[in-house]
């Protein structure tokens, strides 16, 4: 994730209010109603430059919105909206290194700072510091217009026998410190799908080895289950025979050597480290494996509302990728295979599809 919040010591008293509101109200992780808060901070820094100071009340906003009357309150914002993505794709400070200066920030970016604002703007107006408007509310017309449309990226993956070969490599090396664990971990990763967040947040009280399930905490808490194949219950099983100390409970089930909780950064370069030592790329991580779990399921005829359910996301449409890239995956297979696929009606026929 981009840089956002930038090095100003203090805090907006809204901006914090707003963060204090988010971990009162909201079903989130304290990471998330970070980034929320520092998502925010471009627009006090936009307001700023814009000689409108935020406060402890938005005044100075609220009376530039109401300018015109009640009658300009919409026009108003959406000027403000339309200046204020300008300003995001043409400026984010960039405080070391080559790229030193200012440069844009992404589309991507950009979509995630408005979707954060929406929900800032909607506390200020709930409490009554600042009018309404159509423009912030859920599914907004115009707010989608003035969103910058942004390509949609394929996730990258690796092949079956590509995962095979990742989630077996800590198995050759039985006498290496935490072989067992590493094993384990990632054959959830791959027969499970899990975030690198909720590997790292699973406990032994969440893994059932009898029901051969184990239970995932997911983004919003989310609760979800999840089958354990063969080889991820054999090799929990033989992680939890191998290790010290209880086999139930609240304790984590990855532990790190000083038998805490391994983190999500840990997590990311254990499987750097075997994705080396496979001869895979140097950008498998934890996410590849995540959505390589998603499209070998469809790839092998799973239905995409049970792989949604299996990835814990809310809406058929953030699984929907995985069917373009089923589709991708189709095709190459077929133009590698099939001895008509290099023939002009073929090739004719591959690309008009």
């Amino acid at each position: 994730m981009e840089s956002v919040a930038g090095n100003a010591p203090d805090r907006e008293p809204l901006v914090a209010e707003y963060e204090r509101n988010l971990r009162s109200t909201r079903a989130i992780s304290d990471a998330t109603v970070r980034n929320y808060a520092a998502d925010v901070a471009p627009f006090t820094q936009y307001l700023a430059e814009q000689d409108i100071e935020l406060g402890a009340d938005a005044a100075t906003l609220s009376a530039f919105i109401r300018r015109g009357g009640d009658a300009a309150i919409a026009r108003e914002y959406r000027s403000l909206v339309r200046d204020y993505v300008a300003w995001l794709l043409e400026r984010r400070p960039v405080e070391s290194g080559r790229a030193a200066g200012s440069r844009g920030h992404s589309r991507a970016s950009v979509h995630r700072m408005l979707a954060s604002l929406r929900s800032f703007m909607r506390y200020l107006i709930e409490r009554g510091l600042l009018p309404d408007a159509p423009i912030w509310r859920p599914n907004s017309t115009l707010m989608g217009r003035l969103t910058p449309k942004h390509e949609r990226r394929l996730p990258d993956l690796v092949s079956v026998p590509e995962a095979a070969r990742l989630v077996e490599s800590p198995g050759g090396g039985k006498d290496e410190p935490n072989a067992l664990r590493d094993a384990a971990l990632l054959e959830l990763l791959y027969g499970c799908g899990l975030r690198v967040s909720e590997a790292s947040g699973l406990d032994l009280e969440n893994v059932n080895l009898e029901e051969r399930t184990v239970r995932i905490w997911g983004k919003g808490a989310k609760e979800r289950q999840a089958p354990l194949g063969t080889k991820a219950l054999d090799a929990v099983r033989a992680h939890l025979d191998g290790q010290e100390g209880p086999r139930q409970g609240a304790a984590p089930l990855f532990r790190n050597a000083r038998g805490g909780r391994l983190s999500a950064r840990s997590i990311q370069r254990i499987v750097g480290r075997y994705a080396r030592r496979s001869g895979l790329r140097e950008d498998v991580h934890p996410h590849t494996l995540r959505h390589s779990y998603a499209t070998h399921l469809l790839d092998g005829g799973a239905d995409l509302r049970i792989v949604q359910e299996l990835l814990g996301h809310a809406t058929p449409s953030a699984t929907q990728v995985y069917t373009h890239v089923s589709r991708n995956e189709a095709r190459r297979a077929y133009l590698a295979a099939h001895p008509l696929a290099h023939s002009a009606g073929a090739d004719g026929a591959a690309e008009e599809n």
